[in-house]
């Protein structure tokens, strides 16, 4: 997967995300509760691992995500999401969006069997517990 440089470089605070439903509008964040942040060397740990998600083709559910990060930079200003990605472990789908994702960026696809996205999932998990 691809994630926008500027992301990786500039987050200092990773929310997470247990997404309930899709956005009301256009620009709208992705409700949910979040159930838990990561900072310091947890930040640089997920955004590698997202970055090395295998690519996949994509499958058709409706794109129904489950899980979703918001990532910050060290403002903390919750109107300027770097970037912002909803997760579908069904049709292995990731839907980006935020300041620093180009139009390029915002719909990929991953394997979500691959041993990397179930790590993440595990780890998205964990936090919530």
């Amino acid at each position: 997967m691809q994630i926008p440089v500027e992301a990786v470089t500039a987050t200092a605070l990773i929310e997470v995300v247990r997404i309930s439903g899709l956005p009301a509008g256009p620009g709208v964040p992705y409700p949910g509760r979040t159930v838990g942040h990561w900072v310091g060397d947890a930040v640089a740990d997920v955004l590698a691992r997202i970055g090395e998600l295998p690519g996949s083709e994509q499958h058709r559910c409706g794109f129904s995500p489950g899980w979703g990060i918001r990532a910050y930079d060290d403002s903390l200003n919750a109107d300027l999401v770097l970037l912002e990605a909803a997760f579908c472990f069904s049709c292995h789908e990731v839907r980006m969006r935020g300041i620093v994702v180009p139009p390029a960026l915002t719909t990929q696809f991953f394997d979500a069997d691959a041993p990397e996205s179930q790590a993440l999932l595990a780890r998205f998990r964990s936090v919530a517990s």
